[in-house]
């Protein structure tokens, strides 16, 4: 019964603590890609990464279940699909909604950096950290 709970104990610690590693660093990388993106050190294709990422989930699930997507299925994606670059076109007009104003105003450096931004940068900081080191 020791050596079972030892090694059950040892087995559950040794994935969590590589469970947070790895969850760690894959949303480190993501967040490196998009940054690298956002900076324009590489160009992502977003659409055809979607299309892409459907057409594997569809695969997937008709070799799990045996069945192909049904019309409510492929009509609920391409919604989906087009909802979302409706959200991004609607985004692009909120920036540049938000450059006039901050030109508006006499701010043509953009937003000011106060207090409350480095505190809140230094607290998600300070929870990464912890996650990661946890």
């Amino acid at each position: 019964m020791l050596i079972g709970v030892t090694s059950g104990w040892a087995t559950g610690y040794t994935t969590m603590k590589f469970g947070k590693f790895a969850a760690f660093a894959i949303g480190g990388s993501i967040i490196l890609i998009e940054i690298a993106h956002q900076e324009g050190f590489i160009k992502i294709d977003w659409p055809k990464l979607t299309r892409g990422v459907d057409k594997i989930a569809e695969k997937m699930e008709s070799s799990i279940s045996g069945q192909d997507p049904s019309w409510i299925d492929k009509t609920e994606r391409f919604v989906d699909r087009k909802l979302d670059k409706a959200e991004n076109q609607l985004r692009g007009k909120a920036l540049k909604v938000k450059k006039w104003y901050a030109k508006y105003i006499g701010d043509e450096d953009g937003p000011k950096i106060n207090d409350l931004h480095i505190f809140i940068t230094a607290f998600v900081g300070g929870i990464a950290l912890g996650v990661a080191s946890g």
